[in-house]
């Protein structure tokens, strides 16, 4: 993440500086694909503005905020712009969880049976199921209270469909395609 900081009508002190790139370094908590940073902090008449813009790889995001002390105005800037970054990052998870409930993806678990004679398998059973949408640790604790030695599920982070194996009691093997 690159900052770049300009000051208009006065100039920039080092603890304005490391307070701003404490500040930002605090965003990257929300979100940590952000490429630059743009702050412009002004004086204009005994107002301090204070002017920042966000650039990620797929949106840009600006925040404004005005107050009579310069550390004051930067901290309303931060809050505003964390406002935006979760306000953004909730309408894309749910944006997903909506497209797919909207369009449901089927999980096909066939048994085979071999025929050692004729060396061909045949499709003993078929099971359909729908996979949910979940983290791995919440499959994790699925797999624990069924008595299955699988799991599958929707790996919400990559969006694919992952198998939870059972070893032994303690030890698991995650299979993703």
């Amino acid at each position: 993440m690159q900052i770049t900081i300009s000051a208009r009508h006065f100039d920039l002190t080092k603890a304005i500086r490391n307070t701003i790139e404490g500040a930002c370094e605090k965003l990257t908590r929300y979100f940590d694909q952000i490429i630059t940073i743009h702050i412009t902090l002004s004086l204009e008449n005994s107002r301090n503005l204070v002017d920042m813009s966000l650039h990620a790889s797929k949106f840009s995001l600006q925040a404004q905020a005005e107050a009579m002390d310069m550390y004051i105005a930067i901290n309303e800037a931060v809050e505003n712009m964390e406002a935006q970054i979760k306000k953004l990052k909730d309408k894309v998870t749910d944006h997903k969880k909506r497209r797919i409930k909207e369009d449901p993806q089927f999980v096909y678990a066939n048994l085979y049976e071999h025929d050692e004679h004729k060396k061909t398998k045949k499709v003993i059973k078929t099971k359909r199921m729908l996979a949910d949408t979940m983290t791995v640790d919440e499959a994790l604790e699925q797999l624990l209270e069924i008595e299955e030695d699988y799991f599958i599920f929707k790996n919400i982070e990559t969006d694919k469909i992952n198998v939870l194996v059972k070893k032994d009691k303690e030890h698991f093997k995650l299979l993703e395609p």
